[in-house]
């Protein structure tokens, strides 16, 4: 089985233009996120998937320079940018990984991936009811799966955010949900980043970490920030 992780940007995010290469402590938000989703032992088949608009031609020019994988498609059709990266990778399941998303814990992608090996699955998701902080989320998706439903996309919301169809139609297909029952104080948390005010919040936990970030689990990171909220 061939599962690949889709990382998904572009640059002129509207809440914070340029984010994915903000800067934290002189080095991109881009490059935080592949160290961390690259410790995954499904690292082989990473892609960044940005769209053919020319103002995301730096995003191409870095994965050109950092020997990244770069795939580009629609810029407002992000669904079918997503599913057209994986068809074109012949992915069987493909991680979905956004580009704010700083913190993603590779044994998660890992445990989700490991679940999605049995083929049972058509979604493996730790969205529902958002017991892991945002910023968090690992999404892996049945690519056959997907080409079937993706006729279904006709809002704008479904095209942009790829798996809201799927949460508001639970009976479309077999979904795994995980929630955290670990640490409930994670619930609610958000280490995504969409603004400047975000941004400076995952600046200081990073300065706060005695050791490198990629070193920190989810939970480790949740309980730094509360240490320290």
């Amino acid at each position: 089985m061939n599962i690949g992780i889709i990382v998904l940007c572009r640059f002129n995010s509207s809440r914070l233009p340029g984010k994915i290469f903000s800067q934290i402590n002189g080095k991109p938000l881009i490059t935080y996120i592949l160290e961390r989703i690259s410790r995954s032992k499904y690292n082989a088949n990473i892609v960044i998937a940005t769209s053919r608009n020319h103002t995301d031609q730096p995003i191409k020019d870095y994965c050109i320079k950092n020997n990244v994988a770069c795939y580009r498609g629609s810029l407002e059709n992000v669904s079918e940018r997503f599913l057209n990266c994986a068809t074109h990778h012949r992915f069987d399941y493909a991680v979905r990984i956004n580009g704010d998303n700083l913190f993603t814990d590779p044994s998660l992608i890992d445990n989700y991936c490991d679940l999605a090996s049995s083929g049972t699955f058509d979604l493996i998701s730790n969205v529902p009811n958002r017991t892991y902080p945002s910023g968090m989320s690992v999404e892996v998706i049945k690519i056959s799966f997907m080409r079937k439903t993706i006729s279904n996309f006709n809002k704008n919301k479904y095209k942009e955010h790829i798996t809201s169809y799927y949460y508001e139609n639970l009976s479309s297909g077999n979904f795994k949900f995980i929630e955290n029952n670990d640490l409930p104080e994670a619930k609610g948390l958000k280490l995504a980043i969409d603004h400047l005010f975000d941004l400076n919040l995952v600046t200081n936990l990073i300065n706060k970490m005695e050791k490198n970030h990629i070193h920190y689990n989810w939970k480790e990171i949740v309980n730094l920030y509360l240490k320290y909220e």
